[in-house]
Parts: structure tokens; C-alpha cells; sequence
């Protein structure tokens, strides 16, 4: 049985951010577009049909012997409907039994992934809260040898946990927009771009009743702490990067962006068999990228973006790293109404009653 996969952006951090985000809205509209680079619609309801893919993926490798081990879940496919209208959005994705059938060549996942990007005119938000259940082994031809089947190993023991946020600080707000290509309720109409500064902490807790290595997979005069299965990394780091969108005969755009981010990690690897364990410290490197593609306009929009995360965190098992992925892709058709001027004025009374002084 999966979890239903439900509200996304803001999903269940809505309620708890909202006050936030509306101070913080409060605060953004201090800056002043550029209109001959962005036109804001966010006064307007925007409305969307889309269709989605979350994913998540854990790696083990070891750089001194040129091996790995990546296991990924049975992520699903989704169809949806959402909205935005001023500082508040929500999707509403459904995971449909027709799209989605392949359980016995990957294995059953449970989920609940509440990813949730919040693009605000200085800052972007990137919130994390994945927990799956349920993986298979996506390299066994790489991974074991002699392996010859047509479905996967399956892990349906492994559990992964990972929450995290990730802020990013955009230096050319008034001229570059990220809200454009991955909100939908603004309009770049030129070529712009930015620089970016950010910072972010990740914890990310994974566990299985057997060890993530094969026991074959090792020779025996390895340390018995390679078999581990339990490993709680803890990190943060912070970087810089920059962003741009290319616009083509005013309507076709392309945005891409990257982020790269250093610091530091606190790893601790358990075998709870033997009942030992292993911590260090040591490296971690993420990568934040973002690529979206397609068509705008003052009222309509289509095109696919593209978020990726990937945290590299060094172990206390010597040569071997592990990296947690993460992100989404999404093809999205929108459509931008007017607001009523009556409709506007008892929405912003109903929000001041709900959010005081916002």
C-alpha cells in the first residue's frame, strides 16, 4: 500500500509556514520588479494541470575499489491539479493505479515525500521530508556478478528518513525571476540572470534489517563494520552559484541553475548484529540544480522543470562515501484569470483575520 501523495508545494508545511511566507511575502515586495524583464501575476489566480515525478536514491561506493552499490525505491508517477493566488499555492497530485504497475519488476514502496520549493523574490526555499520504505538494487549487473534476471533485487527492508532545508539568496531579484519557470504566476519577457548564496543542514537516517553490502559482495578480511545496517548522517554546508534564463522570441525560455555547497558531515555506520558502530567526521559536498523549459506569456504557460539534489558525505569506513539524492520532475499547463476586485477584497479580510498584521 502506498501513502498518498498529496500537497505539493507547501503540502504539509502549508499550515506552519503560512504565517511565515506571509510576513516574508510582506517583506519581498519591498523589491521592485524590473517590468521591462518580469511581469507579476501574482494577483492573479493561476490554475495548472501537471503531471510529476518525485524521486529519491541512497549510494554506497567504494573509490578504492571502484565499486558501488545504488538503491532507489519504486517511485511513482503522478497526475494533479494546483493553484497559486498571491503568497499561497497548493498541489494536489494522485497516484493512479493505471500508471503505475510494475511493482513485481521493482519491489513495493511506501512513501510520504513532502518536498516543498518556495521561490520568493530574494530567497528560495528548499524544504525536505522524504521517508520511504521499500528499495531495490537499480546496478545489479555492475554490483554482483553473474547476475542474470529480469527484475531487481528488492530491498523491502531498507527504511530511508531524510529531512532537510536548503535556503538560497538571489542577488538580481529585480530582474531575474525563478517564480517565472517553476511557479508559473510571473512572466520573464528578457534575458537575465544572478548570482546566488546559500547555505543548508540535512539529517539523513537509513536502515535495514540486513546489511546494505552483500556479504558476497566483500572478501571476509574486510572489517566487519562494512556490513553495517543502520548509518545516521548528519551535515551542513554552504556555497554559492548562479542562475539564468534564456528567452527566445519573448515567449520560449530556458532556465538553468546550479549550486554547489561545502561543509562538513557527522556519519555514524551501526552493525547492530555484532552490536558495534563507527563515527567520523569528514567532507560533504551538495549539489542543488535546477532546468526548466517552454513556453510563457501574460496568460498561459507549458513547459517541464527539473529540481535535483544530491548530498555526497564522506563515512567512517575509509574510501567509501555515501550519497543521498533527491528531487522532482514535473510537466506543468497553466492558465492565468483577473481576480474580481470584490473576490480580492474579502480574500485579503479573510487573511487578516487568519494571519494578523501580515
Amino acid at each position: 500500500m502506498r501513502l498518498p501523495h498529496l500537497f505539493t508545494p507547501i503540502s504539509v508545511f502549508l499550515l506552519l509556514l503560512c504565517g511565515w511566507n506571509a510576513k516574508s511575502q510582506k517583506i519581498n515586495l519591498k523589491t521592485i520588479n524590473d517590468t521591462a524583464y518580469i511581469s507579476d501575476h501574482s494577483n492573479d489566480f493561476t490554475f495548472r494541470l501537471y503531471g510529476s515525478r518525485k524521486y529519491t536514491s541512497y549510494t554506497l561506493r567504494d573509490h578504492d575499489k571502484d565499486t558501488k552499490l545504488a538503491y532507489k525505491p519504486n517511485d511513482n508517477y503522478n497526475l494533479g491539479f494546483g493553484f497559486n493566488y498571491k503568497f499561497i499555492g497548493l498541489n494536489i497530485g494522485l497516484n493512479f493505479p493505471f500508471i503505475n504497475h510494475d511493482d513485481d519488476k521493482y519491489g513495493t514502496t511506501n512513501y510520504l515525500d513532502v518536498q516543498s520549493h518556495i521561490y520568493l523574490r530574494k530567497l528560495t526555499v528548499d524544504l525536505w521530508g522524504q521517508y520511504y520504505k521499500g528499495f531495490y538494487l537499480s546496478n545489479p549487473s555492475d554490483a554482483l556478478s553473474n547476475f542474470n534476471a529480469s527484475s531487481y533485487p528488492i530491498r523491502p527492508d531498507i527504511h530511508l528518513l531524510a529531512l532537510g532545508i536548503d535556503l538560497q539568496y538571489i542577488f538580481n531579484d529585480e530582474k531575474f525571476s525563478f517564480r517565472a519557470a517553476f511557479l508559473q504566476n510571473e512572466y520573464q519577457k528578457k534575458s537575465s540572470g544572478s548570482w546566488m548564496l546559500g547555505g543548508s543542514i540535512y539529517n539523513v537516517f537509513l536502515r535495514g534489517d540486513t546489511a546494505f553490502v552483500p556479504t558476497h559482495f566483500v572478501k571476509p578480511e574486510n572489517d566487519a563494520n562494512y556490513y553495517f545496517n543502520k548509518s545516521n548522517i548528519y551535515s551542513i554546508a554552504a556555497g554559492g552559484g548562479g542562475a539564468y534564463t534564456f528567452v527566445i522570441k519573448q515567449h520560449f525560455f530556458i532556465t538553468a541553475s546550479a549550486m554547489l555547497e561545502a561543509g562538513f558531515n557527522y556519519t555514524v555506520m551501526k552493525n547492530t548484529w555484532s552490536d558495534t558502530k563507527d563515527d567520523r567526521g569528514g567532507p560533504q559536498l551538495i549539489t542543488t540544480v535546477r532546468f526548466a523549459a517552454g513556453y510563457n506569456s501574460e496568460k498561459y504557460f507549458a513547459g517541464i522543470h527539473i529540481v535535483d539534489m544530491n548530498s555526497l558525505s564522506g563515512s567512517p569506513i575509509p574510501g567509501v562515501t555515501q550519497t543521498y539524492g533527491g528531487g522532482n520532475v514535473r510537466i506543468t499547463v497553466a492558465d492565468r484569470f483577473k481576480v474580481k476586485r470584490k473576490t480580492e477584497k474579502k480574500f485579503n479580510e479573510v487573511m487578516d483575520k487568519v494571519i494578523p498584521g501580515k
